[in-house]
């Protein structure tokens, strides 16, 4: 099995949280002092990359960190946002096969546990979660270090172009997923090792 351990991102992933995700965006920019977003900018904002974005949003690094925490506190309070059709079978095939399975998250451990529930919770070797937006790297290795796999025998797998960029600067295979945030084009554009368009098709490669 050429990859030993899967390092999954969870929003917009293995979870639709597109929906939550654009009312919580208007509401911290209602907090912040930010620029209010319609549907239709959020559509087109899906086809830039992450740093693009914050600045047409106008957000600053310096204020990151208190936006993650408002954005996870509102996460921890709502109803957990649900998988995506075949995510369950997905995780269970893979494990099944002998894979291990760790989630990297900008995401809480309580929340991403609620929305995967007990059984699917149960096949996850690692959670590291609470990640900064661009600091995934050290999130990743510190899931082949506690699994003890080697960079090269894991992929990491998300649906924006963050997810990539981190993966690269780990030294890790990285894979994106068409049905998230980022558009297919944009994922595309960034040169994943793969693009799947199915959770089947990440099953697929054990």
């Amino acid at each position: 099995m050429r990859y030993q351990l899967f390092i999954f991102d969870f929003d917009g992933t293995l979870a639709d949280s597109g929906p939550w995700m654009f009312e919580a965006m208007n509401k911290v920019a209602a907090r912040f002092g930010l620029r209010q977003l319609s549907r239709e900018r959020i559509e087109e904002l899906r086809g830039k990359d992450n740093r693009t974005i914050m600045r047409e949003v106008g957000v600053s690094l310096w204020r990151l960190p208190q936006i993650a925490t408002y954005v996870r506190r509102l996460a921890d309070e709502a109803p957990p946002p649900p998988l995506f059709d075949g995510v369950p079978e997905m995780l269970r095939t893979l494990h099944d096969a002998g894979a291990k399975l760790a989630i990297v998250s900008s995401n809480s451990e309580i929340t991403i546990r609620r929305a995967l529930g007990a059984e699917n919770a149960a096949l996850i070797s690692r959670f590291a979660c609470n990640a900064s937006m661009f600091g995934k790297a050290s999130k990743f290795r510190e899931a082949l270090k506690r699994t003890g796999v080697s960079a090269a025998h894991a992929i990491t797998i998300g649906d924006e172009t963050r997810d990539i960029e981190a993966s690269r600067k780990a030294k890790i295979a990285c894979g994106a997923v068409a049905w998230g945030y980022a558009t297919p084009a944009l994922l595309r554009a960034h040169a994943p090792d793969h693009l799947f368009d199915t959770p089947a098709e990440i099953a697929a490669l054990v």
